[in-house]
């Protein structure tokens, strides 16, 4: 992955191990998330587009894409040595809007997705150039 062929970031939440279905519905709004820290973090600036991308198994939630928006600014540290966070600017979409992951999957240029095929890596993901634009015609 390299910034030239960064279409958009994908910030990852487990929606069975946290209630996202209940903290979106209160507020759909995402002004932060963890992020693990890596080379790819160091490559985050503002402005950059961002997917959020809900995880789980249980059945009955469609997990995959639940919002697209935008960095806004680059990532933070509450404190020396503590968790590492990126500031957004974020809006989650309503359940009837989202794009499950089984649908994407069908689609020949979203099936590679790395976090289709690698689901427990990193936080952040990301999406190349061409990715991001097909994501988009579902948008």
């Amino acid at each position: 992955m390299t910034a030239d062929d960064l279409g958009a970031w994908l910030v990852k939440g487990n929606a069975d191990q946290t209630d996202l279905a209940g903290r979106f519905a209160r507020d759909p709004s995402i002004r932060s998330w963890c992020v693990q820290p890596s080379y790819r973090t160091a490559l985050m600036r503002a402005g950059q587009p961002v997917v959020f991308w809900a995880s789980g198994s249980r059945a009955g939630l469609p997990y995959g894409v639940w919002g697209v928006g935008r960095l806004d600014g680059e990532p933070q540290r509450d404190e020396p040595g503590g968790g590492l966070w990126v500031p957004l600017d974020l809006e989650v979409w309503p359940p009837d809007r989202r794009l499950r992951r089984e649908v994407l999957r069908a689609d020949g240029r979203l099936a590679d997705l790395e976090v289709l095929r690698q689901p427990q890596g990193s936080n952040p993901s990301y999406l190349t150039t061409a990715q991001f634009a097909a994501l988009r015609e579902y948008c």
